[in-house]
């Protein structure tokens, strides 16, 4: 049987991806010897967010399927079927990824 985590209030559920280290370019580029780096993954699934003021709430900012960037000190690692996932509160999140369209040249 395989499990799916549901994550409450306003908490994600967060797969990192690999770190990319190397560059379009070709250059390696090396781990940082000082603060760990900040981490991308792939929302898996949120919750529904923080309902106050009888029904106001507040939306959640990010959506399964979206890549974010966030600190290595964010949330809690648990193991869900041998995958590590990470579960954090939203406003830990640094950002979301978007794809940006290169430049066409005039």
């Amino acid at each position: 049987m395989r499990h799916f985590l549901r994550p409450l209030f306003d908490r994600v559920v967060v797969k990192e991806l690999e770190p990319d280290r190397i560059r379009q370019s070709g250059l390696l580029v090396p781990a940082g010897t000082h603060e760990p780096p900040p981490q991308h993954g792939i929302v898996l699934a949120i919750g529904p967010g923080l309902d106050w003021w009888e029904g106001a709430g507040i939306g959640m900012p990010v959506k399964p399927g979206d890549h974010v960037v966030f600190p290595a000190s964010a949330g809690a690692w648990v193991e869900v079927d041998e995958e590590r996932l990470l579960v954090c509160r939203v406003g830990e999140l640094l950002g979301v990824l978007d794809e940006v369209p290169d430049e066409v040249p005039a």
